[in-house]
Parts: structure tokens; sequence; C-alpha cells
């Protein structure tokens, strides 16, 4: 095994570092769940550090780097004042791929601490990550370990995460594969309670089962998307890796407490596929406790398969499990099935609640195919053929295809396509329609897999939205790019006009920027780049 190396924090400018941080701690904003919250809105409404006018070359720029082991796809966790050891911190939390987590003070560089899922047991057993030779996939490189991103509840100070492993047999030469829920405690890195290696079967006729039955295969199912906190449990999404193996989409439930699994739901259990992709999106819940996901290529019937569709499931239900209660599907659900045009490629995104309207509960889905469908989430429409009439609206090819997620703020949902510009639709709060066209787009065109934009804004003041333009995976930089929220015309900053300074490390796939205290947190290959005021 190989020495773990000390996280490295690359300092610029002490004296003014320090100034930032007595400035910054002010706001106080914690990001403990992918996209800032359930409805994965991705805006940070309370940012009072980052303005229109300072986020510039001339005044922001890279502040550190932190130096982990692994590529980074699982979005950067932060908890302001966090008291470990009598004294107050700001922490940023980094999962890795080489299944590592992290806790960094963002203020001093302090590696608070590490924990590492590889330790060997004993003589007999070596650890390791899952490579993507073992899956023979090269969607997630070079290994595959913490991939979806963890959630932090904050009242208890848990951080729940799913590690991938394999665990090499030295005396019989056998490998097996693991998939493991930990809860970890965000003060120490240690687990709260026994970590559950996660099994599942459930009854079902479809591809892989054997006598009814289906057994959830921890080296077929792939855990891309982001956890989910609700109700005091952790619900956890899968797929594949590049479609290959029997697989299907799982949803699994599980007690914040004991670990316990408390729910089930499979997606396609008489059919084939259905995962539950998202480009590492979570599933998204609602104040009144109902779940939403979407689905990927897979077998539909109406029935029990529910391929190229967004579910809202609920927990508990009168079966004691996770139960499907609405859904919508496309009218084309099989020619995007044959055409490998995955609906559930994106993940939902819920808009504010609108209370007094004829649609006060609304979500928003893209996949593959690059149209944007408005679903109401309290009647969804489930299946018509030869159109989607059903729905409140539907844009055709309205921007590229997304592997991610929209955001929202000010009324303007924000969309990052594979092929296309960053693009902003207006949305109208009285007619509830979005604006059939862009209202504003980027200048710059994004090829595959396209960014995921995030917002910060002092409530609807000072609104910027940032991305991580990572199509230069595979060897090139990844670049952190703002832009003025209310005219995507208008870039404020990007980390290649100053690169021998604020030049990021490579790109990873799937990154989402995390912005929080004046901060902004960018993921790639073994490490985490931290921007602020310079």
């Amino acid at each position: 095994m190989k020495k773990m190396c000390a996280g490295v924090l690359r300092w610029v400018g002490f004296a003014a570092w320090l100034s930032l941080s007595s400035t910054v701690a002010l706001a106080q904003v914690a990001v403990t769940t992918y996209h800032n919250d359930s409805y994965r809105s991705g805006a940070n409404p309370q940012e009072t550090v980052l303005t229109l006018s300072n986020v510039r070359t001339q005044s922001f720029g890279k502040r550190a780097t932190f130096a982990v082991q692994g590529y980074v796809y699982a979005q950067p966790l932060y908890v302001p004042g966090l008291t470990i050891g009598g004294t107050s911190h700001n922490v940023l939390f980094i999962a890795t791929e080489h299944d590592q987590v992290y806790a960094f003070d963002v203020n001093s560089g302090q590696q608070l601490w590490h924990t590492n899922f590889l330790a060997a047991t004993g003589f007999r057993y070596v650890i390791s990550p899952v490579s993507s030779g073992d899956v023979s996939c090269g969607d997630l490189v070079p290994e595959i370990g913490i991939t979806g991103t963890p959630v932090i509840d904050a009242t208890t100070g848990t951080m729940y995460l799913v590690a991938k492993t394999k665990q090499l047999d030295t005396v019989t030469h056998t490998t097996s594969f693991y998939q493991t829920l930990h809860a970890l405690d965000i003060k120490t890195g240690r687990d709260k309670v026994a970590p559950l290696p996660i099994t599942a079967t459930s009854p079902g006729n479809g591809t892989g089962s054997v006598g009814g039955i289906l057994t959830f295969d921890p080296l077929v199912e792939g855990q891309r998307s982001a956890l989910l906190l609700l109700k005091g449990q952790v619900f956890i999404a899968w797929a594949s890796h590049c479609d290959l193996g029997t697989y299907h989409g799982y949803i699994m439930s599980f007690s914040e407490l004991s670990l316990a699994r408390s729910g089930l739901y499979v997606d396609t259990p008489n059919g084939y596929e259905g995962g539950f992709w998202g480009g590492g999106a979570g599933p998204a819940a609602d104040s009144g406790g109902s779940i939403y996901a979407a689905t990927g290529n897979g077998h539909y019937d109406g029935g029990t398969d529910f391929g190229d569709s967004v579910l809202r499931l609920a927990w508990p239900s009168t079966f004691g499990s996770i139960s499907l209660r609405d859904y919508f599907t496309p009218w084309n659900q099989q020619t995007l099935d044959q055409n490998d045009a995955d609906f559930g490629s994106g993940g939902a995104m819920l808009l504010p609640d609108q209370p007094g309207t004829p649609y006060p509960h609304l979500l928003i889905q893209v996949g593959k195919e690059g149209t944007i469908d408005l679903v109401n989430r309290d009647n969804m429409g489930h299946f018509h053929s030869g159109s989607d009439s059903q729905i409140v609206q539907t844009l055709r090819y309205a921007i590229g295809g997304i592997f991610g997620a929209p955001a929202f703020w000010n009324n303007t949902a924000y969309f990052g396509g594979a092929y296309d510009h960053l693009k902003g639709f207006a949305f109208d709060p009285h007619a509830q329609q979005l604006s059939t066209g862009s209202t504003s787009a980027s200048p710059e065109f994004f090829n595959f897999p396209g960014p995921t934009p995030s917002v910060s804004s002092n409530g609807t003041n000072n609104g910027i939205v940032w991305i991580i333009q990572n199509d230069t995976y595979g060897g090139g930089n990844a670049v952190l790019r703002a832009y003025d929220a209310t005219n995507l015309g208008t870039e404020l900053y990007n980390s290649e006009q100053n690169a021998s300074r604020d030049r990021v490390g490579l790109a990873v796939k799937f990154t989402v920027p995390t912005v929080a205290d004046g901060r902004v947190f960018v993921g790639a290959e073994n490490q985490v780049v931290m921007y602020g005021l310079l």
C-alpha cells in the first residue's frame, strides 16, 4: 500500500488571507448536500462576500490547493464554525475515488483528519479501489471508490457516504467486491456505527434474475448519484458502468442511526436496465417528503417497469418500503431506449413552491435529448402516446443534452448542455411557463459532458453563475468560470485569464463548484482548488 500523503495547502498572500478569513467568518453558510439543498436548486442566496464588482481577475483568484489521493468526482462539502478539539474551524470535506475522505480547515490549511478505507485486514486480505478494468468501463478512471457526493447531517454531525472496494484474499487468490455505507463523525472521521456492506434481493423476473429473485451486484451497480437525507433516512440510488452487465435501477433507504436498510425500490424488476444516472445529481425531495428521481434507458410497461421516466416515490408506505406514487414518461420512450438517449442522464430539479397558483409544485427534467420538461409534481401525467401534452410545458431540443443538473435562481433556470452554450431560461411565475428560448447565453461553447451550474447571490442581488468547464477531462486542465446571472453573455472571471496564478488542476467529469463564505471550491485530479478574494 502506498504511503498516505498529507494534505498540502498552498498559500497566496498570507496577510491578505487573514483579512479575507475575518471577512467571510460573518457569512457562515454550510453546503452539506449536492447542489446546496434537497430541491437540488444549486443556489446559495446568502453569499455576502463575492459580488459582480469584485469577481475579477484583478481581485479574485486561486487562494489554496488541497492535495489528496484520488480524483475528486464528488462535490466538496463545507461546514463553517465546527468545533473540533475546543477550536472553531471552517471545514472543507473531500471524498475521492481512492476511497479517502479528508477534512481541512480552510483558514489555516490544517488537515483536521483523514480517513482511509483501504487499510488491509491483517496479512491475508488487501483492500483497494475497484479499477476501471474490473468493470470493463472507462467512464470513471483509473479507479472507482467514492463517486456519489456524500451528505452531511449537520444536526448530528454525521457524514454518510458509499465506498466501493475490492478485497483480495492472498491465500485463496480470490477477489470479492463491496459497496459499504459509512456514517462518519465529521469531527473525527471515525465510523459512528459499524459500516454496512450493502446487499439486497428483490422479487422480479427481469434480466439477471434467478428463480424469480433479483440480487444486487456490488461490482456491476454504479453508485454515481449523490446521497439524500430525508425523514431520518439515507437514500442512495444506483445505475451501472457503461450500461454493462445485468443491472437495474435501485434506490435504497437506510436508517441514519443504525444504517439498517429500511426500504428498497427496483424500477425494472421484470425488465432490464433503468439506472438512476444523473451525471452525479442525486434524488430530490420536496417539503412534503416526496422523493423524485429520473431513470435512464430501460424497459417501460407502466405497470412494474419504468425506464426513461421521472418518478415520485414515498417512504414509508403502506408496504413498509419505498413505493411509487406517480410518474411521467415521455411519449417517445421507446425511441429514447433504442437510441441510448437516456431521459435520466440529468437529475430532476424542483422549483420553489408557489402557493396559490394552478401548479404550486413543479419540477424540471432534461436528458440526453436536450428537451426541457416542466412537470406538475402533484399530477405528473404518466404516459401519453403521440405527445407530452399532459404536462405543463415541453421545449423540444431546447439545449444540449444534460449530464448533471440545472440550477435555479431569481426566476431563471440555468442549463449547461453538452455541445452547447451555457443558457438561461426565464420562468414566468404567473403564467408558470419557461421562455421558449434562452434569454441569455455564454459566449463559450462546451463539449461533452457540459458544465453543471451553481449560483451565488446576496438575495436577489449580485447573482453569479459558476461553472467548471470539464470537457477537457482526460489530460487537460479544468477551467473555473463566473458569469453575470442576469446576462450570461458577460463573463466576469475565468481561471485562465491569469493562468500562472489561477490555473485549476486536471479536469474530471461531473464536477460541481461549491460556493460558500466568499470561497469557491473546485474538484480535479488529486486535488481541490480554493478560490476567493485576493
